[in-house]
Formats: structure tokens, sequence, C-alpha cells
């Protein structure tokens, strides 16, 4: 009798072990309201907020090809004109690379303008260009366009071109110009990047140029993007993105405020 007595202090202290055993391991899983997160599980708060960032704007990765150049002008102020203008072509300060010999360029005016248009290219050393183009005045002002198809030009693959934009305040005197340049090379994509773009959404397309540092190829495709709707703000958030990764902060915050005014 005694003996069963002794029992039963021990068997009590080994009940209340495993049952607090059991609470500890049921407070470490969760309770299964979403409250608790298990290790590895995603990230929240900013670490979420960066992700979603990240995937709803291209990042531009300039290309590793060690080649000079870059823009010239831009900003600048035409003395013959009421008004300051800033144009500036949509360039990288770096040579910009296209796969197309017939690209789109874009270049950015802050005022519309009733002086002629002209555009530049030339290759790197050569004194002839391979395109001058005298265009109509602008209707407006923001972002402009030259397509090298409606020119009948096609670029050489592999040759640093530079390219040009002026507007021609007085053309007895070309030193008042208003200019701005850039520089573009055509490369031909690696069968890693065509694997990527024949994969990648259309709308995603650009995503996978910019990574891929292809810069006047990703900001073609968002502006091809735009121009079928212009009143998608976050298209024009994510050409801004661009804009701004590679200092054209004039031009982007442009483009920010025509997508609000136009909601």
């Amino acid at each position: 009798m005694n003996l069963r007595k002794g029992w039963i202090p021990i068997v009590l202290l080994v009940v209340a072990a495993l049952i607090a055993s059991t609470s500890s391991m049921v407070g470490a899983q969760g309770t299964g309201t979403g409250k608790g997160t298990a290790p590895g599980s995603p990230g929240t708060g900013s670490d979420q907020k960066k992700e979603s960032t990240a995937e709803s704007t291209p990042v531009y990765k300039p290309p590793l090809r060690g080649s000079p150049g870059g823009r010239v002008g831009g900003g600048t102020r035409g003395a013959s004109l009421d008004a300051p203008v800033s144009l500036s072509v949509l360039a990288p300060d770096h040579v910009g690379i296209t796969l197309q010999s017939q690209p789109h360029l874009y270049w950015f005016i802050s005022k519309k303008t009733t002086h002629p248009i002209e555009v530049t290219i030339t290759e790197k050393d050569a004194v002839k260009p391979v395109l001058e183009a005298r265009l109509k005045p602008l209707e407006k002002a923001g972002f402009q366009c030259i397509r090298l198809a409606d020119h009948g030009i096609h670029l050489p693959r592999n040759v640093p071109c530079k390219w040009f934009v002026a507007v021609v305040t007085d053309p007895n005197r070309r030193s008042k110009d208003i200019l701005s340049g850039g520089m573009i090379e055509v490369v031909s994509p690696s069968s890693d990047l065509s694997a990527r773009l024949n994969q990648a959404l259309k709308a995603k397309q650009h995503f996978v140029l910019a990574e891929e540092g292809i810069w006047y190829d990703a900001l073609a495709g968002v502006s091809d993007r735009i121009d079928a709707s212009p009143k998608d703000l976050s298209l024009r958030t994510q050409r801004a993105a661009l804009l701004n990764q590679v200092g054209l902060n004039e031009a982007a915050e442009f483009d920010l405020k025509e997508a609000h005014s136009a909601q």
C-alpha cells in the first residue's frame, strides 16, 4: 500500500512534463491563424514590398562592353528663344545597345517649338552621316520618336554610331542650335537572350531587355505599350523608372505628370 502511494507523485510528474512538452511544440508550430511565421517562409513587410517593386519595375543593367561614349548636350537653353527649352535624347550615359538595325530613337523636349528639328546619325569615325533628316515642327512637348524604317536606314552591326537631335533656332548661326546626342550600337542577341525573349510574355519582354542591357529596345518596348494604352499609369511608371536609372530625371517626371493628368 505504501509502495503504490510512493509511485503516484512520480506518475504525476511524468504526465505534467508531457503536457508541458506538447504545449511548447504547438506554440512553436503556430496555431494555424496566420500569426506565426515558420522558418523558411517568405518574408513580410518591407521585404515583400521590395520584391513587389522589383517585379513591377524594369531594372536596367548596363552592358559590360567597355565602349567609351555617352550623352552630350541636354538641358540646353536657346539664346533666341523666348523661354528655356530642355532637349534630351533618351539614351544612357554610355554606348546604348539595340538588337534592331532599324531601331526607334526617342528624345524629350520640354516645350513645343515651330523651329526646324534635325536628326543626324553618323558612324563613330565617319565623316558622311548615315542619316540627315529634317522633321516637321513639333505639335506638342514631351516624348518624340524617329523610326529609322520610315527613312529606309539600316545601322551597321557592331559599329558604334553617334546620333543627335537639334532644334535649329537660327539656320545662319548653327552654333545657336539646341543640341543633344547619344551613342548606339547594333549587336546580335546571344542564344540565351533569344531563348529568354521567346519564353517571356510580351508584356514582360522589355523587362528582359532592360536586364540584359539592351537599352533602346527596352525603351521602345514599353513606349509602344504606352502608345497603345496611354492612360495606363503602371506603364508610365515603368518607363519613368528606366529613365531615372540613367539620369533622365526631367523626362521621367514629365512622363508621370502626363499619366496623372490623363486619369
